[in-house]
């Protein structure tokens, strides 16, 4: 008995029509098996089973197509809120659930950390950062500054973590070792440990920054050079937020609670 003829994948009627939100998860799991540049929409079409020039009445371009799922798993961010802990806590927390969700998705993570506009306002990452800045007693005007820098110094590390370049540099020796030997390797100094030192650094200049500002303002209103030569802007501003009673077990633990399983 002759075989029926399979209809050419691509051409067959799909049994459910095609969506963006679709488009985007199948393109995400397509990015997260291969990487961003062997994507094409011609392999996203065959992965859907529709026809290829079907995609474009969706996504215009594979950059368009690149930003939407980029929006797709920014959205998709959830970090425990915890706003009775103390805002060094609550740091910690959003910063270390940020790096588990681009350890999830390196590929499409290391091409977002490139592009300029990957971080928006309307960003649940964003968002919760700019408001524990708000809680610990950053002024208004200074906040998306230093929110900025924030995002700067901890995407440049896990970009760090992503490429290898953490880890290389990590164990490089000095070029003239005192001892005239090899030195020590750095094997025991992993990257989980190289960040918890990079949110260390950041909090402490944080409270740094915030203690100085307080001591300004209980001395009266700082001269306009005075105010340079510290770095700070001079004002008045009301002080950091403290929060009662003790701060609870390591929030780190909880950290698979607060990302959404569907993003996997």
């Amino acid at each position: 008995m002759e075989r029926a003829k399979r209809t050419p994948r691509g051409t067959r009627k799909r049994d459910v029509p095609l969506t963006e939100a679709g488009i985007c998860t199948s393109a995400l799991r397509l990015i997260d098996a291969d990487g961003v540049e062997a994507l094409t929409m011609r392999k996203l079409a065959a992965a859907l089973d529709a026809n290829p020039m079907s995609l474009y009445h969706h996504v215009p371009n594979k950059e368009a197509l690149l930003g939407g799922v980029a929006r797709m798993v920014g959205a998709r961010f959830r970090t425990v809120t915890l706003e009775d802990a103390p805002w060094q806590e609550r740091v910690r927390l959003l910063a270390t659930d940020f790096r588990t969700l681009a350890h999830r998705h390196p590929n499409l993570m290391a091409y977002s950390f490139s592009q300029p506009d990957f971080i928006q306002p309307e960003d649940p990452f964003w968002v919760a950062l700019t408001a524990v800045l708000a809680a610990a007693g950053v002024p208004q005007s200074e906040i998306p500054p230093l929110a900025a820098l924030v995002c700067a110094v901890v995407i440049g590390v896990m970009i760090a973590e992503l490429n290898g370049a953490l880890h290389r540099w990590s164990n490089l020796q000095p070029a003239t070792p005192a001892s005239g030997e090899d030195g020590p390797t750095n094997e025991g100094f992993g990257e989980d440990r190289m960040f918890r030192l990079v949110l260390d650094t950041i909090i402490s200049g944080l409270e740094s920054r915030l203690t100085a500002d307080h001591a300004g303002g209980r001395e009266g209103q700082p001269s306009q050079n005075s105010g340079c030569a510290s770095g700070r802007i001079p004002r008045h501003r009301p002080p950091a937020a403290h929060c009662e009673g003790e701060s609870p077990g390591n929030p780190v633990s909880g950290m698979a609670a607060g990302l959404d399983p569907e993003v996997q």
